[in-house]
């Protein structure tokens, strides 16, 4: 019976372990700016993260000083926290799926369609207030004002074949648009008058270019796909591990049980 405690404490301890993993891909999507700007999933992560580790640390200490009460709300906890961590896996797969970005003529960058993109990602940037917020804060980064230190001729910048989607969304207008480059940051407008609504919203304003741009949204949905997709590879590993230690969990109270009642048993026949 001291041995089944033990074997179930280091799973229970093993369950809050797996919790590191999945705080961490919050804290790593926090630390990249798009994500910090559009603040959606990376507090749910991490809030998640910390209720594994609070839950397996309760089933641990309800292992190792053998209280079953708290051991049977561990389990249903557990249960439910890893139900959660499974589908949000699921749920950021289905609303990442989309565009990986369209080459344009003469250019090694990509560009980027909002149209492309899952309508629950395009909805969470459609409120203006919202989009006002994001736009702010993206101005605020050293992204855009970057460019202008890093490519110095149309030739460089035209070639950059590693332009980030934000870069590309919202510090120039789309090649559709026609402007002329004088640096990345800023263009010349053509003669012609501009039809294309993300042609008229751009400006040379530094504190403007084109954050009001539907382009600027995609290139920032692109972001938050890339990014999202790599922290989903944790959480699917993590969610893997959590469901496959549950199990074992699982088996072992459910062990631990059927061996009390047959000590039992056996004590009244004795």
């Amino acid at each position: 019976m001291a041995l089944n405690h033990v074997v179930a404490a280091a799973i229970n301890l093993a369950a809050a372990l797996l919790s590191i993993p999945v705080i961490a891909a919050g804290i790593w999507l926090s630390t990249q700016t798009d994500n910090a700007c559009v603040n959606l999933l990376q507090w749910p992560l991490i809030g998640l993260g910390i209720a594994i580790l609070a839950v397996g640390l309760a089933g641990f200490v309800g292992a190792l000083w053998r209280l079953p009460r708290l051991l049977l709300a561990y389990l249903v906890a557990m249960l439910i926290l890893a139900l959660s961590l499974a589908s949000l896996v699921v749920f950021v797969f289905l609303v990442t799926t989309g565009s990986s970005g369209r080459p344009v003529p003469s250019r090694a960058f990509l560009e980027y369609d909002l149209d492309d993109y899952s309508g629950w990602l395009r909805q969470r940037l459609d409120s203006a207030s919202r989009w006002d917020g994001i736009k702010t804060c993206l101005a605020s980064t050293p992204i855009c004002p970057s460019l202008n230190q890093t490519y110095a001729t149309a030739e460089g910048f035209f070639a950059a074949r590693w332009l980030s989607p934000v870069e590309s969304g919202c510090c120039k207008p789309p090649t559709r648009c026609g402007y002329t480059f004088v640096n990345p940051t800023f263009w010349i407008s053509p003669i012609d008058g501009a039809v294309d609504p993300d042609c008229a919203a751009w400006s040379n304003d530094q504190a403007q270019l084109c954050y009001s741009c539907s382009s600027c949204k995609a290139g920032v949905l692109q972001n938050l796909r890339r990014e999202w997709r790599r922290a989903d590879l944790i959480l699917l590993v993590a969610a893997l591990g959590l469901l496959a230690v549950y199990a074992v969990g699982c088996y072992t109270f459910r062990q631990a049980k059927t061996d009390n009642l047959f000590r039992r048993y056996r004590q009244g026949y004795t």
